[in-house]
């Protein structure tokens, strides 16, 4: 709390505008966007190592939050205060960060996998000022976003092998296990006899995100399993059919994630589960329906479709 309440006392108005754009980048949404312009449109391998160090990062992270409950800075020390903009997407325990993970997951298999020196050093910037602006609002401590940071480098490291790995069951085995990981952990949320102290806002965030982050897994094992044994879909395409064929797709698939959440809850009574299928369609659209039209956008772009 010595380094907040430190950060703290250096804070002011146009810093705090500057921190929350910054704090932004290790959003979930960023995550998406970055995660479907690689398998989308660079490289299907590179999408699969960065969609494979964010889920597995995303379990580890959601796990830890509900075993160690560690309360945020301001729950600690009701003296203390935040920047209020930021309140809102700081929800559920503190330790570890959230963003850090996905920011330093992120822009690590970014910065591994660029060609360009500028490019890697500018991810490399990002991905130590992002787990910063989460201090400097004063939503996570030290020890949260040191944790998430060291946890999302390791997975970097050990995800790229598995991935670019030429026998390709390894990857597939790999999937595997992430969806292990991931019924386990909704087996955690479901039949662990939490003690009465755990707050309930936060358990009923750490059962969505259960059943979200299992379907969507298997919605990519369906993708991945389509696309190696028959919809093999192309990634190249002149600047604007990649232009297009993003904007369409990601605006698609944004769209099934805010119009399917009432319908699903509604036909399973409200429990968790609507979730995992909510995500699990929208993973099985984005990986294995919308790449169906890529022929088509090549054609579009004035390319012969192999």
């Amino acid at each position: 709390m010595a380094v907040l309440r430190w950060l703290e006392s250096w804070r002011f108005p146009a810093m705090d505008q500057i921190m929350l754009v910054i704090t932004a980048l290790g959003s979930e949404v960023l995550f998406l966007v970055a995660a479907l312009v690689l398998f989308w449109c660079v490289d299907k391998r590179r999408g699969y190592y960065l969609i494979t160090v964010g889920f597995f990062g995303t379990v580890l992270n959601q796990f830890l939050k509900l075993l160690c409950r560690v309360p945020r800075p301001w729950v600690r020390d009701p003296e203390f205060t935040i920047v209020e903009a930021a309140r809102a997407d700081a929800g559920g325990y503190s330790f570890p960060s959230g963003h850090t993970q996905n920011a330093v997951g992120t822009f690590g298999v970014l910065a591994v996998t660029a060609k360009r020196r500028w490019f890697r050093i500018t991810c490399i910037v990002l991905a130590v000022l992002v787990p910063f602006s989460r201090m400097y609002l004063g939503v996570h401590t030290p020890a949260d976003v040191l944790t998430a940071g060291v946890m999302a480098l390791a997975l970097v490291a050990l995800a790229k092998p598995l991935v670019y790995n030429r026998r390709r069951w390894v990857f597939t085995v790999a999937l595997g296990a992430m969806a292990l990981c991931a019924l386990a952990y909704v087996g955690y949320v479901e039949l662990f006899p939490f003690p009465a102290d755990v707050d309930g806002d936060n358990l009923a965030e750490g059962v969505k995100n259960a059943y979200s982050l299992l379907g969507a897994l298997l919605g990519l094992i369906l993708a991945y399993w389509l696309d190696e044994h028959w919809t093999h879909f192309p990634v190249d395409g002149v600047w604007w059919v990649q232009a297009l064929k993003v904007i369409l797709g990601l605006g698609i698939t944004m769209v099934l994630r805010m119009a399917l959440k009432t319908p699903l809850l509604t036909l399973t009574g409200g429990h968790a589960a609507a979730h995992g299928i909510r995500y699990f369609l929208m993973v099985a659209f984005a990986g294995a329906v919308w790449p169906l039209t890529f022929r088509w956008f090549r054609r579009l772009g004035g390319e012969k479709a192999s």
